[in-house]
């Protein structure tokens, strides 16, 4: 493992073996406390640079490949921390199952500013950016009371979401994370059904509008159905979200 420290600037090159990741963490930990991040940011940007960094390392290269991961940082000149992961293997979309796994980019969106991931024949570099007045959602997970407002069903290469009853602005967290995480952080495609939505559906609003983004950023596009004429339809169109997202009507 090769590294280099320099006037805000941090870099590491390292084999692609889990095994790496967490003398790479201390590392990098050790150059962010010397820029002056607090405690918490430290802790919200290393846990999407892990999450980065083991994507790479467990699904970029084959078994029988012997691949890098190249973890590039630096601070800008307005406060913020950019944080580069680049691997030189292919990119394998995760299968839109249902289980536990492929959270990564929900997790990394959840805990930095921006998230860019770019795919390419040589690789791929994940872009992670920590804003000078980051607000640290990600160090105090959401609620999950309003989790049962969603249900998701895994299509034939696609996830189905559908969403039931009224969504306050206070569950958008929930809802969000939810959503988001059948989507495997935006990776997978994804179809949110609103059929069933009730009358009070702010949370969901703003859900959507930051579920777009995210499906966007992983290079897909979001896709609603909503009755019409309907209420669901209406609050969308009111708040702008049909501009971010496919805007169908239910079958």
């Amino acid at each position: 493992m090769t590294d280099q420290l320099a006037d805000h600037r941090w870099g590491v090159e390292f084999p692609a073996r889990a095994r790496e990741l967490s003398a790479v963490r201390a590392q990098l930990d050790a150059w962010l406390a010397a820029e002056g991040l607090s405690e918490d940011d430290r802790y919200d940007l290393l846990v999407a640079v892990n999450e980065a960094a083991s994507n790479a390392v467990e699904h970029a290269y084959g078994p029988d490949e012997q691949g890098l991961v190249q973890i590039d940082a630096r601070a800008t000149p307005d406060g913020a921390i950019r944080v580069a992961v680049v691997d030189h293997g292919t990119w394998r979309v995760p299968p839109p199952t249902l289980s536990a796994r492929g959270r990564g980019l929900l997790l990394m969106r959840e805990n930095v500013d921006e998230v860019r991931v770019d795919r390419g024949a040589g690789g791929t570099t994940v872009t992670l950016v920590l804003a000078p007045r980051h607000a640290g959602r990600g160090t105090h997970p959401a609620a999950p009371e309003h989790e049962d407002a969603v249900t998701v069903t895994a299509r034939d290469g696609w996830v189905e979401v559908r969403v039931h009853g009224d969504v306050p602005g206070h569950a958008e967290p929930a809802v969000r994370r939810r959503i988001l995480t059948a989507a495997r952080g935006g990776t997978v495609p994804i179809v949110v059904d609103l059929l069933t939505l009730g009358e009070h559906s702010e949370g969901l609003i703003r859900s959507l509008q930051a579920v777009a983004e995210a499906v966007a950023a992983a290079g897909n596009r979001l896709v609603v159905r909503a009755p019409a004429p309907g209420h669901a339809r209406r609050a969308l169109v009111a708040a702008g979200v049909d501009q971010v997202v496919d805007l169908v009507p239910h079958p």
